[in-house]
């Protein structure tokens, strides 16, 4: 292989520096933790899916997340874990599977603030306008509200990652464990001046939203549940958003602990591993939660428990 060939089209990935004593160890951790994230996340879509009685705007909704949390994690892990069990100098990626990954891992980190929006407004219309929420929340506008969530990220990625590839590159090192659209710009001996300007407010936009319509909402549902005399209203709307706000707060200090490292390059390996859990954290424990929270949910699982230690 030629230098030139090397140099555009074949990319060294830096990975995470584990060493060989621990290669393995860290591989089967991983490995288990992935596993059980596509195992937990589709076994709620199928049973979403299974069950009539759970074919409601928030369980679907739900199903967005679920969906989102299988190709965020299929996006990184399965390349980390070949990239564990390979020498560091042959860390290779092709530089079209770095546009792809980094494009698939922004959009999934998007499409999570986004999805969380429209949940939180599913949830504002049941509690604080619920004579209209089955008006509201047709299957109709469900659809329109998922078209949207996942729209957005859509378009708003695809600039971000458009605006890097247009770049020439004149460097062959991913400096981190994956490709993300910094790793991709930052291969270019270019101005990427338009590049840090949209990625700032793209970022800057996408946070103010999501945290901004949530702690609205949320505000909004405070208040009615305050002014409203009805316990059993009280508790219905803390049973049923207790599990979405969790939700939300673990991906949003997960995401901002990834970030907020990133900009402190003198801790590059604590950087990756935020990262990596970003990938691990929220798609593992957003099942959980759900399955605990959610009675319906909760009910069927056990139904389900019960039914197959009967039939042993």
């Amino acid at each position: 292989m030629d230098n030139l060939t090397f140099r555009y089209s074949v990319l060294l990935v830096e990975g995470l520096n584990v060493t060989p004593q621990s290669s393995f160890p860290a591989f089967i951790v991983i490995l288990i933790l992935y596993i059980f994230i596509m195992l937990s996340n589709f076994g709620m879509m199928i049973l979403i899916s299974a069950k009539k009685s759970l074919h409601q705007p928030m369980y679907i909704l739900f199903c967005n997340l679920t969906l989102n949390d299988i190709l965020g994690a299929t996006v990184l892990l399965p390349h980390l874990l070949r990239d564990i069990l390979t020498d560091p100098s042959k860390r290779y990626i092709t530089y079209v599977e770095c546009v792809i990954q980094a494009y698939f891992n922004q959009f999934s980190g998007t499409a999570s603030h986004t999805v969380i929006m429209v949940m939180a407004f599913d949830r504002y219309m049941a509690i604080c306008n619920p004579l209209r929420y089955s008006t509201i929340m047709s299957n109709n506008m469900v659809v329109k509200l998922s078209a949207g969530a996942w729209g957005a990220a859509l378009v708003l990625v695809g600039i971000l990652i458009g605006l890097s590839v247009r770049l020439s590159h004149c460097r062959s090192l991913i400096q981190n464990h994956f490709c993300d659209n910094a790793s991709l710009f930052k291969l270019s001996c270019e101005s990427t001046v338009i590049n840090n300007v949209y990625g700032l407010t793209f970022t800057v936009v996408l946070f103010t939203s999501s945290i901004g319509s949530v702690a609205l909402t949320y505000l909004r549902i405070v208040m009615v549940c305050f002014n409203s005399k009805n316990k059993a209203t009280n508790s219905k709307a803390v049973k049923t958003c207790s599990a979405h706000l969790t939700v939300y707060i673990i991906m949003l200090v997960s995401g901002c602990v990834a970030i907020f490292l990133h900009r402190f390059p003198v801790n590059g390996e604590t950087r990756k591993l935020g990262s990596v859990m970003f990938h691990i954290i929220p798609p593992g424990l957003n099942p959980i939660i759900y399955g605990i929270q959610t009675k319906e949910i909760r009910h069927h699982f056990l139904k389900l428990f019960r039914n197959k230690v009967n039939t042993k």
